[in-house]
């Protein structure tokens, strides 16, 4: 009998014991995330711009990451056809702290291109449509001047893409809102380190013609045989990096509430 009543007190001992422990574990916190949503063409997009590294590489596992990015598409297109619907609907999923929506086009809205929109008027018109109606959503916008093509006259860059980004910062002035002047800063990197090491970026190497021109300080029209992928405009992983890690520093440089969000 003496026993047995030992071996109750044991378990009753035991039992305030597991009881105490769970009472001490800290309930689980509700995860406090904000959502970044990446609007723009096809230097935006993953596989062949800056975002796929930026959303995978350079963000905090707090930062949600949305590439809508869409190669082709100029800042009148990617309205025309839809993908500015799409944005709109990321913009409002509830459940966030805040919504950040990053937008860069300017590539396809030169001259030649199946629907461009003219630096000086429809441009920046369109960039100011996409601040307003982020506004309207309760997100943030944020404009991102065009990303530089990579290509040289005797040495130097030629920044065809300086109107665009120009107008791109008029807009955001307008607007009162954040911008990313990237190809200010892109422009610099690649003028610093010339044709050979800049065509290290594309996607594809570079064809024999092209590397013996970019040797001289040029670049050519890429032969169309043998076939190739390679160009000045698109980033392969190594650009993708490169370039996604210069957005996100200014990112964490203009905009301080996310500079948490950012890895260092």
């Amino acid at each position: 009998m003496r026993v047995l009543t030992l071996s109750l007190v044991a378990v009753a001992v035991c039992a305030v014991s597991a009881g105490a422990q769970q009472q001490a574990v800290p309930p689980v916190q509700p995860i406090k995330a904000i959502k970044i949503v990446l609007v723009g063409d096809s230097t935006v997009q993953a596989g062949s711009g800056w975002g796929g590294a930026f959303c995978a590489h350079h963000l905090t596992s707090f930062a949600a990451c949305v590439n809508l990015g869409r190669g082709g598409r100029s800042s009148s297109s990617y309205i025309a056809e839809g993908s500015w619907d799409l944005a709109l609907a990321e913009m409002s999923t509830p459940g966030f702290l805040a919504t950040y929506v990053l937008i860069q086009f300017g590539h396809n809205d030169q001259p030649g291109k199946p629907m461009p929109a003219d630096s000086a008027t429809e441009f920046p018109a369109n960039m100011r449509q996409y601040v307003q109606e982020v506004r309207e959503t309760g997100a943030r916008a944020v404009l991102i001047t065009s990303l530089t093509r990579r290509t040289f006259k005797d040495g130097k860059l030629n920044d065809t893409l300086e109107p665009w980004a120009s107008a791109t910062k008029k807009a955001a002035a307008e607007e009162k809102v954040p911008v990313l002047d990237l190809n200010a800063d892109s422009a610099a990197a690649v003028q610093k380190m010339g044709p050979t090491e800049a065509n290290k970026f594309a996607m594809t190497a570079p064809p024999q013609a092209v590397i013996d021109a970019a040797l001289q300080g040029n670049t050519i029209t890429v032969p169309a045989n043998p076939p190739t992928t390679f160009d000045y405009t698109h980033l392969g992983e190594r650009g993708s990096v490169f370039f996604g890690r210069m957005v996100a520093d200014e990112v964490a440089r203009t905009i301080p509430d996310l500079r948490p969000y950012i890895k260092p």
